[in-house]
């Protein structure tokens, strides 16, 4: 379906909407999003899904969509929902997965999704040693700190990581770019 001419341009003509109203979403989404409802139109009315564009409103798609994500940003404001907790902004460890950004980036040629998994897998380790210090399946993994996140933190401190100026947007950027690599938005 998403290789026909009907389909590309009903993603399109949704995008154009949602311009128009001043919403953006990822291309990847709207797509989702017209592939559902013409599979579902097709489905229910039991006709063929080339026949299904006829029921096809990009403006009714783009309308939709807008007030979906308008709905998420008014509930998710409103509850705290969708926002993941912040550490202290002095937190080290925090800071040394920022750091390490830059180098990944170099490291890596570039490739933004390695770099992705290196920042995930470290923020997943330090949740686990944070919120599991009793995790049997890692003995001797975390290195002279073990579990113990404190002794962890205490650890990173002693290695005197200058903290404060990687929660600095400017000089991480400068740090990224250093590598000869940039992130900006197509």
């Amino acid at each position: 379906m998403r290789n026909t001419k009907a389909f590309k341009e009903a993603v399109a003509q949704t995008l154009a909407e949602l311009a128009r109203q001043g919403v953006t979403l990822a291309p990847a989404t709207v797509e989702d999003t017209i592939e559902q409802q013409i599979t579902t139109i097709s489905g229910r009315l039991g006709i063929q899904t080339r026949s299904a564009w006829r029921y096809f409103d990009a403006k009714i798609t783009a309308d939709r969509l807008a007030q979906s994500l308008s709905s998420h940003e008014d509930s998710s404001s409103n509850t705290g929902v969708g926002q993941a907790p912040m550490p202290p902004i002095d937190n080290p460890e925090l800071a040394l997965v920022l750091a390490g950004v830059p180098d990944s980036l170099a490291q890596t040629g570039g490739d933004l999704y390695a770099v992705i998994i290196n920042v995930a897998v470290n923020a997943w380790m330090a949740g686990h040693i944070h919120g599991e210090d009793g995790c049997t399946g890692c003995d001797g993994s975390r290195g002279p700190a073990g579990h113990d996140w404190e002794a962890r933190m205490r650890t990173i401190t002693e290695m005197q990581p200058d903290i404060t100026k990687w929660f600095d947007r400017q000089v991480w950027t400068r740090a990224v770019n250093d590598t000869g690599f940039t992130v900006t938005r197509r």
